[in-house]
């Protein structure tokens, strides 16, 4: 697609925007919109009106706001009820939030929504007569808005935009409606076409996870031998297995279950030592410490149960991930680790590669979901995990069952780093073509003319 450059430029005046149309001027944004900060919280008080709230999640994870949306119910003033209630055309940006990358992220409300206000954390942007709200949003989702932000936002553990910031930055504007109008149309047309793009590879994604899983499955459960006798495992989710092969409780084929240690960290971390696993370091299998959490040695040879040895499986013991699998390589041995189970394997009877396999397989992953407790926040017992059965086979099988595993989970991991790497190529075309054209770099009136004939 090439699109054309606006013929008669100027300067803007301001840093990062560089030059504009001729005709275009700069405001700030005060003096194109109203900006109302929400004070509207999640509660409800007896005697007030209860109404739908669009909260802080709802701005966050929508580019727009629409009546089909889940929203949760709330109480408001009268006051708050007339200032806040969502009106078509409006944008609401997140003003705090725990990091500054996520300080303006945008919606857009595309209807009138009566009985809908704005939440707290969140800030209410409402065109004046003679703007397009479309165009604003557009401008919040702008590589230049987003680095002017992120220069604005202050804060230590919570960052935030004050009122007068969010009122003084500065809007590169087309003076006529339409014009503004054109663009946002433009950016509808393209910017659907991308995310079609994205939802393919994600679909992709979810498509090489699942199959994935299900090779790994069938090898750990059925062997490598299509021809082989099987016989009923007994247990619950296994079905037949190989007839020469055993089944066991994890207490049986392992040295130790155990977990890392389970309490508040910060008198522990150091800024260097010994390298320090928590759950967000197990992903697919694998241990990715990110070389953010240390402790000292001391600490560590206090608490030596939770030292890693190689061939160690590391399953997450609580929160989010709960169950999730890691493996211990040469380059974790020595590690410690905060909140994980850890299961040795007795190497005679088990290699921690194949068990660690497993746990990842469908039955795996049903079996651990089934003895989790905990509800809205799932937990792992090694009481429990312990007796969980696992399918045994000779370790020659084991190695054998290991290696293909491992070969076929490369293949599919390099599928899928190919469709993280196109998904994050396209969203930085997405955010790149709507930067340029609502900072007037491309001229795409003409475009938009030709997609709305």
């Amino acid at each position: 697609m090439s699109l054309a450059k606006y013929l008669d430029t100027k300067d803007s005046g301001v840093d990062w925007l560089g030059e504009i149309p001729s005709h275009w001027t700069v405001k700030e944004l005060k003096y194109v919109c109203t900006n109302q900060p929400s004070n509207v919280d999640k509660k409800t008080v007896e005697g007030e009106e209860v109404v739908s709230l669009c909260n802080y999640t709802d701005v966050y994870y929508n580019d727009v706001i629409t009546p089909d949306l889940p929203l949760m119910r709330a109480s408001a003033t009268d006051d708050q009820i007339e200032k806040f209630t969502l009106r078509a055309g409006d944008v609401i940006i997140t003003k705090d939030s725990e990091s500054a990358d996520d300080i303006a992220v945008s919606t857009y409300v595309p209807q009138d929504m009566p009985g809908v206000v704005c939440g707290y954390h969140l800030a209410m942007i409402r065109p004046n007569d003679g703007v397009f709200g479309l165009f604003i949003k557009r401008l919040f989702d702008s590589v230049y808005i987003q680095s002017k932000v992120a220069t604005l936002a202050n804060g230590l553990t919570r960052f935030g935009l004050s009122h007068a910031a969010v009122g003084g930055l500065e809007l590169p504007m087309p003076p006529d409606e339409d014009e503004q109008k054109a663009i946002s149309s433009f950016l509808d047309v393209e910017t659907s076409k991308i995310d079609s793009l994205v939802s393919e590879q994600r679909r992709l994604i979810e498509l090489l996870k699942e199959k994935r899983q299900a090779v790994i499955s069938h090898a750990v459960t059925k062997g490598l031998n299509p021809n082989a006798p099987m016989k009923p495992s007994g247990i619950q989710w296994l079905g037949d297995v190989p007839q020469h092969w055993n089944a066991s409780m994890i207490s049986r084929v392992s040295t130790k279950i155990t977990n890392g240690y389970v309490g508040p960290t910060r008198d522990i971390l150091v800024e260097d030592g010994v390298p320090y696993i928590q759950a967000t370091h197990i992903k697919r299998g694998r241990v990715n410490f990110d070389g953010a959490y240390f402790v000292k040695d001391e600490w560590s040879n206090k608490h030596s149960k939770s030292i890693l040895e190689l061939g160690d499986v590391l399953i997450v013991q609580t929160g989010a991930g709960t169950g999730d699998i890691g493996l211990v390589s040469e380059n974790e041995v020595g590690f410690n680790c905060h909140a994980l189970i850890i299961v040795q394997c007795i190497q005679e009877t088990m290699i921690g590669q194949f068990l660690a396999a497993t746990l990842q397989s469908q039955y795996g992953t049903q079996t651990l979901e089934s003895i989790q407790t905990g509800g809205m926040h799932p937990h792992l017992n090694c009481g429990n995990v312990k007796f969980v059965y696992v399918p045994v086979p000779p370790l020659d099988e084991q190695q054998a069952i290991v290696d293909y595993v491992n070969e076929r989970s490369q293949r599919f991991d390099a599928l899928q780093a190919e469709a993280e790497r196109a998904i994050e190529l396209l969203q930085e075309r997405r955010t790149a073509l709507i930067s340029a054209a609502v900072t007037g770099k491309i001229d795409v009136r003409e475009f938009a003319l030709q997609e709305t004939a």
